[in-house]
């Protein structure tokens, strides 16, 4: 059982690195509008390959190279939606050929983010918009079939950060398309981009028969659209301060810059404030779409016979560039020629400068609730609970508790959007409970005797509590996502990924608001409690009627006690670079099993029979996390 544990929590951590860049809708309108500002000559050009590429596909591709009236329910994919299927939802630029032309799902993808925009247009505040993309990202796990699977390539979508403040222009860029550097946005960009450009000077001067220039048509606008997305996605402004750190680090500081916003400077001197991931404002759109039309407009051009390339690259032109963003860790080797450095650097210079490498000038850092961590939960609650352990104790009474553990476990909190919640953790710990306001005596002449004659005295209890997220049923993952891994492995990420955003009916995703965090987590959450173990079992005096009206026995018994907490509330969060600490509110129900009695008086009378008290109740806790990290980040 260990062992499958490990392995779940292995597969959870495998898709706990996500953070997309723009999202679709966003992608898409900063490439409508840098085709609306074309110039009426390149938009011919533009229009008369996007005419040759829809040749025999026009059942999938829409008429107009980009549909501004295009809204829900689309029944066709413009070229304008291209730069927001790739990345996100394709990993190479033949995979998202492939998918915008022959999968069913990629229709439903472009409604589910079509009533997003329009969804995040008509949010007011942070809460509705949070909702909005828990709601989205909800449809789109059913619709497309690798959604996750893609989330380990996330680092491609960042920029690599400035080794120093002397770094020049040049010097960044060509340490980021080098061979052997980490994966990364302008690397991915530059790639894609010399290879629409080869294929746009190869239909411009060769002679190729009709099939041919559709086909070449085809992959030359399809490498152009996977390197715009990383294009647009330097102008996020997540994604020009998260450049460095671990996973948790990067995702951390990427959703506090896209939601407040970066200031920053262009490498060729201006001044920007840049937004991110669902907060794009018309300005960002604006400014994007510029760089994005000037990249665009060298395809063109070369496509034209305009510019020459003086390149014959005997690629394979036909079919759309392979180079794998989810499974490169490293940017591959490739020639770089010198008539399109020039290029490159014009459309370049146009980014943001991205901030330093970790230490001194670094951009402040935040962490998201992501890796391994240890820490402390100390808690105080109070409890209903419906009477004593004797048969005849059914008036309701309170009983208030004092705990502390030691809280292990793998943060995953909001892998893809603030309202998941993938946390596992195990708590240890040890508990104090007050005596119960129930008395075993209601006369007022032993009201004296204070707690002695509560029906559940004050005892103490070794402590434990289980967190781990479920699919249908709970604990259900920790079977079958073993199982999957063996024998559908392409289908557990997707399977655990459902049980983080709240399951296959996800009535336990967060709920954001102005005041908070609310979560229903009935099931995925256990707390277990074992009195009588810490010294000795429990006494209690309990009513019997075996000696008579008003008589008592005098038993010891170890009880075991479960908890079951139902709604969970977050008002307070706060982050440093290596610890996170949070108060959260709980409402929880139970129920304290007695075992075995002992009978102390009379000793030698048969134990007596007795009931489970159950309880409700609410508890407020302090969660205190130091998460573990690479020392080099």
């Amino acid at each position: 059982m260990i062992r499958k544990a490990l392995i779940l929590i292995l597969i959870m951590f495998s898709f706990a690195h996500y953070s997309s860049a723009w999202v679709y809708p966003e992608h898409r309108d900063i490439m409508l509008i840098a085709i609306q500002r074309m110039d009426s000559n390149r938009r011919a050009t533009l229009d008369r390959l996007w005419a040759l590429a829809r040749h025999g596909v026009e059942n999938r591709l829409d008429v107009s190279v980009a549909d501004v009236a295009q809204g829900v329910k689309p029944k066709y994919i413009d070229y304008a939606a291209w730069p927001g299927i790739a990345g996100d939802h394709s990993t190479s630029s033949e995979n998202m050929v492939d998918n915008i032309l022959y999968t069913d799902w990629i229709l439903n993808v472009a409604d589910i983010t079509a009533q997003l925009k329009a969804g995040i247009a008509a949010s007011h505040n942070r809460s509705e918009r949070e909702g909005e993309l828990r709601n989205s990202d909800l449809r789109l796990l059913r619709a497309d079939p690798e959604y996750v699977s893609r989330a380990g390539s996330n680092n491609v979508h960042f920029m690599l950060a400035r080794k120093d403040v002397n770094t020049t222009a040049s010097e960044y860029f060509e340490y980021c398309f080098n061979e052997g550097s980490e994966v990364n946005l302008i690397g991915t960009y530059v790639w894609y981009h010399t290879s629409a450009l080869i294929k746009a000077s190869r239909l411009a001067t060769e002679n190729l028969a009709q099939e041919q220039r559709v086909l070449l048509s085809r992959s030359m606008l399809a490498d152009e659209a996977f390197a715009i997305h990383f294009l647009e996605d330097g102008f996020a402004s997540g994604h020009v301060a998260g450049t460095w750190g671990n996973a948790a680090l990067r995702k951390g500081t990427h959703d506090y810059y896209d939601e407040h916003g970066l200031e920053v400077t262009t490498w060729k001197g201006d001044r920007l404030v840049l937004t991110g991931d669902a907060y794009m404002r018309e300005l960002d759109a604006e400014r994007a779409a510029a760089t994005v039309r000037r990249s665009l407009e060298q395809v063109l051009d070369a496509a034209a016979g305009k510019t020459k390339m003086g390149v014959n690259d005997r690629q394979d032109v036909f079919n759309a560039d392979t180079f794998n963003i989810a499974s490169a860790s490293i940017m591959p080797p490739r020639a770089t020629y010198p008539a399109y450095r020039d290029k490159f650097e014009s459309i370049l210079v146009t980014l943001p400068v991205p901030g330093l490498a970790t230490g001194l000038g670094e951009f402040p850092r935040f962490r998201s609730e992501l890796g391994p961590f240890i820490g402390i939960a100390p808690a105080g609650r109070v409890s209903a609970i419906s009477g004593g352990f004797g048969y005849d104790q059914q008036t309701i009474g309170m009983v208030p508790s004092l705990e502390v553990a030691v809280h292990i476990g793998l943060g995953m909190d909001g892998v893809l959007n603030a309202s998941g919640d993938g946390l596992v953790f195990l708590d240890l710990g040890w508990r104090l409970d007050g005596a119960s306001s129930i008395k075993v005596e209601h006369d007022p002449a032993y009201q004296q005797f204070g707690s002695i004659l509560s029906a559940i005295p004050s005892r103490e209890a070794l402590y434990a509590r289980l967190r781990l997220p479920f699919y249908l049923i709970p604990g259900d993952l920790i079977i079958i996502a073993p199982i999957m891994l063996l024998f559908a492995p392409k289908q557990v990420s997707k399977v655990v990924a459902k049980a983080g955003q709240g399951g296959l009916i996800p009535w336990q995703t967060g709920m954001i608001t102005p005041i908070g965090r609310f979560q229903f987590i009935l099931g995925r959450e256990v707390g277990v409690c074992l009195y009588g173990k810490v010294q000795g079992p429990d006494a209690f005096l309990v009513p019997d009627k075996r000696w008579g009206p008003g008589q008592w026995s005098l038993i010891s018994m170890r009880t075991t006690q479960l908890d079951f907490p139902v709604l969970e509330y977050r008002p307070v969060r706060t982050f440093s670079k290596r610890q996170s600490a949070s108060l959260l509110l709980q409402l929880f129900a139970g129920v304290d099993i007695p075992g075995k009695v002992t009978m102390i008086e009379p000793a030698t009378a048969d134990p007596i029979k007795l009931r489970p008290v159950w309880s409700a109740g609410i508890r407020l806790a302090f969660d205190w996390r130091y998460y573990y990290a690479k020392k080099k980040s």
